[in-house]
């Protein structure tokens, strides 16, 4: 149990960006932080060069960053082959010593296999919580941002919780090694070592004991899962949905649900009960490529995405008639939507960096905290948190409001059209 009034939302990127900034200026004891990566730019230089200020100012600070391995070596998808991000840490650790430990984590052998995709910064008793990675546009540098969800939550044992799993269960692996060493190191010798380490990754918890919500608190328990069997984080997200009676709150960046996770909302829905989805709109895509730029293959998802929602919103048009279902496209300009979670009845909410789609519910290493508001003293932040959103994202009344195939841009259209023929479309709605 925490205190609710320990639970805070922060609004947007700069708000979380300026947080986490003091946060680590202020650290005392330990800064431990989980993203997909730590990126070679503007924002990630600023939070790297923050990292080794506070290490210099207090000799004593542990601090451990944790990302994915294999996207620590490479560059950037469709631009030019590059070391990846991991020849800054070396840069760094070369001018500032070893103070700082950014481990890569290669959760597969092969990161089109899956990836490390757990999320967290913890300082001292402090656990900011977002989906968001550290780059520039997740941390709204140069103009432009994308958005995710943000949370504080000021609490010992849960910050000792995420922090005893990164340091113990995942960082004692012979799999986890810093990234500022050998640049020609291959993943071949650490196949072994990959394998245990899934295999262990497969069983593991958060040490974390539970108790009695009592007046003024809420309950947050840490979720973590990997893989499509025995996944806890999983089994939560579809019990979350069987709670909603009233309400049902959805945020996801891409519109590929998991077949469980349909089937759960469909439950809902039939039930009578309200389900609105959140999803980005394909502008709002991270992968979307403007029609006047080249064009490339990956670019195609966002109108795979849209392709699939049309789909869906035909055969539920009697919900969305009914008002049951409400389906919203967040737009805002060039700036792109990375939400994820779930809100039912303002009692249950799941933070998490689980995009909700089939790659992340059977490849890549997820977590999430579980929060339980019996009270519903989260009630005014979970709403205008959901305003905020709402505010940018307008209603589709229709199926028939979304575009069509034809109504793509030529090279969209014609590699939409060879995947369906050839059945590919579905092989990449399970991987990406």
């Amino acid at each position: 149990p925490v205190a609710a009034g320990r639970v805070a939302t922060l609004a947007g990127p700069g708000e979380f960006r300026d947080r986490l900034l003091a946060l680590i200026a202020g650290a005392r004891e330990r800064i431990v932080i989980a993203a997909l990566y730590l990126q070679d730019d503007e924002a990630g230089r600023e939070i790297l060069a923050a990292l080794h200020a506070a290490k210099f100012v207090r000799p004593a600070l542990e601090i451990f960053v944790f990302v994915d391995w294999h996207r620590a070596r490479r560059g950037l998808i469709g631009r030019e082959r590059s070391p990846g991000n991991a020849a800054l840490y070396r840069d760094w650790a070369e001018r500032c010593g070893p103070g700082v430990a950014v481990m890569g984590v290669p959760v597969k052998t092969r990161e089109v296999l899956g990836v490390m995709h757990l999320k967290g910064f913890v300082v001292d008793d402090t656990v900011l919580y977002s989906g968001a990675s550290l780059n520039d546009v997740y941390l709204g540098r140069n103009g432009r941002y994308r958005l995710d969800r943000y949370h504080v939550i000021r609490d010992r044992r849960l910050a000792d919780s995420l922090t005893g799993f990164l340091l113990r269960t995942v960082g004692e692996s012979p799999a986890v090694s810093p990234l500022d060493g050998d640049p020609e190191a291959t993943r071949a010798p650490l196949r072994p070592a990959v394998a245990r380490l899934q295999h262990a990754l497969r069983r593991a918890r958060y040490p974390f004991s539970g108790g009695t919500v009592r007046k003024g608190e809420v309950g947050i328990t840490p979720l973590v899962g990997i893989g499509g069997r025995a996944n806890e984080l999983n089994a939560a997200v579809l019990e979350l949905i069987g709670r909603a009676r009233k309400r049902l709150v959805v945020y996801t960046p891409y519109f590929n649900l998991p077949g469980p996770v349909r089937r759960a909302v469909d439950g809902r829905l039939n039930a009578g009960c309200q389900v609105t989805l959140v999803v980005g709109d394909k502008v709002a895509n991270d992968f979307y490529i403007p029609p006047e730029a080249p064009f490339k293959a990956i670019g195609a998802l966002p109108y795979l995405y849209e392709s699939n929602l049309r789909r869906w919103c035909r055969a539920r048009q009697r919900f969305l008639d009914a008002g049951l279902l409400e389906v919203r496209l967040w737009r805002d300009g060039a700036n792109t939507y990375h939400l994820k979670g779930l809100l039912a009845d303002d009692e249950w909410m799941l933070l998490t960096g689980h995009n909700l789609n089939p790659r992340a519910w059977r490849m890549d290493l997820e977590n999430g905290l579980l929060v339980h508001d019996p009270h519903h003293l989260l009630r005014a932040q979970n709403r205008a948190e959901l305003a905020r959103v709402l505010a940018n994202a307008r209603r589709v009344e229709s199926w028939k409001s979304l575009e069509t195939l034809e109504d793509y841009p030529a090279p969209a259209r014609r590699l939409l059209k060879r995947l369906a023929r050839t059945a590919v479309d579905r092989l990449v709605n399970q991987v990406l």
